[in-house]
């Protein structure tokens, strides 16, 4: 790949974060960016759109003209556009290669990538990995979470990305090589953007196996297709969640341990972890092995998990009042997401608020950990009606609907739980702009409720 990038017209699709960071990257190493994004300018674009315009970087908004894309050099792409979209057919038929930013940033910089996909818990393994990592090196998280890498890819002084990478960026980024690729789950989404589950699982499994070969792979053993898929994964292998193996990391006698080469080594006790949950303690183990891998002492590894923030809207416990303790989940948008937090209370009275915009995915293994964890159901949105039958059919009915979150709210106070659980097992986007709006709303007008705003 190019490092002087001068007089080269490169497409940029989508006025994203990631397609910002490489439509600025590419301006400062000489290239004649374009940006063509499909939809409208929003108003709080504007600003936005009037800086990149002085750098010298042009701008189409509302459709995507055969102009910025004829004689292209290369397209990076927002992971958001299909690979079926009628841009992409004609950068096809223009034979215009298409990459991710995040491939785009691993040809331009010697920094190593530590890659964390999955369908579940990407976000916190790399935010706890990238913190473990910075107790002995200057390591930063990025992808979907943080910063886009291409912002970091003239800085000279990094030792380590740790990069989120969901499967529509792995699908784009066909020679990207990291040196460590991680898959920490396996579970139906995205089928509508991939067409098919197999599709899916090849966008994240890209990075596992030749030519994009990694030095280390690290596999969740809880899984069986992970587990499976194991056998076929390049590099070193290491598991996580059982003791599988050689190398592997694992929940023994209340505490994580980490296995090399047969070596067995103590991390740390459960009961000093900040978060709750076999999934989290499975987050952990990533970013153990992770840690390991790259030379981090125990000592190190250990303080960084025990000084370690869970990030927002992830099993975010933000609030207890009054025996009640308050736990934003909203980041999960699927059944199986909240599946994880649902499982992790044991024996406590817990109030789940769900719902939101249904994804239409099988809903019968959440319906049976609702009849083993939770006491109260509240259901908030469009699911509400096929939630409420699935209950039901399962044998559950202390459910309660509710028209807003606020009334919700209200609803799951006025119950005295032992936890008030927000975990949606759905999209957001009947109700709020997005997961995040719905975590801090939820959070906003608890805090306000109970008196801790």
């Amino acid at each position: 790949m190019l490092s002087n990038w001068h007089e080269k017209k490169v497409l940029i699709l989508g006025l994203s974060l990631s397609g910002v960071a490489a439509a600025k990257f590419l301006n400062r190493h000489g290239a004649d960016v374009y940006i063509t994004e499909y939809s409208e300018a929003k108003p709080e674009q504007s600003v936005l759109i009037k800086e990149l315009q002085l750098m010298g970087i042009k701008i189409e908004t509302g459709g995507h003209s055969d102009e910025f894309i004829n004689d292209s050099y290369l397209a990076v792409t927002s992971p958001s556009v299909p690979m079926d979209s009628e841009v992409m057919t004609k950068l096809r038929e223009r034979k215009i290669p298409v990459m991710s930013e995040v491939e785009l940033a691993f040809s331009q910089t010697e920094t190593p990538f530590i890659a964390i996909t999955g369908t579940n818990g990407k976000t916190t393994t790399t935010a706890l990995t990238a913190h473990i990592l910075s107790s002995e090196f200057n390591a930063k998280p990025c992808g979907n979470y943080g910063k886009p890498p291409c912002d970091y890819a003239d800085e000279n002084d990094i030792d380590y990305l740790v990069c989120e990478c969901s499967s529509f960026q792995l699908a784009y980024s066909p020679a990207f090589q990291p040196q460590i690729s991680v898959f920490t789950n396996f579970t139906p989404d995205h089928i509508n953007w991939h067409k098919t589950l197999d599709n899916y699982f090849e966008a994240k499994a890209r990075i596992f196996k030749l030519p994009q070969a990694p030095a280390f792979s690290v596999l969740n053993a809880k899984d069986a297709k992970l587990l499976e898929f194991s056998k076929h994964a390049a590099g070193i292998v290491f598991m996580f969640g059982d003791e599988v193996g050689d190398n592997c990391s694992y929940v023994k006698d209340g505490a994580i341990w980490f296995k090399r080469n047969g070596k067995e080594e103590k991390i740390i006790d459960i009961k000093d972890c900040p978060f709750i949950g076999e999934h989290n303690y499975q987050n952990a183990e990533c970013s153990i092995i992770c840690a390991k891998i790259e030379g981090v002492s125990n000592e190190n590894i250990r303080n960084a998990i025990m000084s370690f923030k869970v990030p927002e809207h992830r099993m975010e416990k933000f609030a207890e009042k009054d025996g009640t303790a308050f736990y934003n989940d909203s980041k999960a948008t699927n059944p199986e997401a909240s599946l994880v937090a649902i499982n992790s209370f044991n024996d406590c009275n817990v109030a789940l608020i769900a719902g939101g915009r249904d994804k239409m995915t099988d809903l019968s293994e959440f319906c049976e950990a609702i009849k083993k964890h939770i006491s109260t159901v509240i259901l908030i949105g469009e699911a509400s009606d096929r939630f409420e039958e699935s209950l039901k059919n399962s044998g559950f009915n202390n459910i309660i609907r509710e028209g807003s979150m606020q009334s919700a709210i209200d609803k799951s106070i006025e119950l005295k739980p032992d936890v008030v659980l927000l975990s949606p097992a759905c999209a957001s986007f009947d109700m709020f702009s997005g997961y995040e709006e719905r975590g801090r709303v939820f959070k906003k007008d608890v805090l306000s409720k109970i008196g801790q705003a």
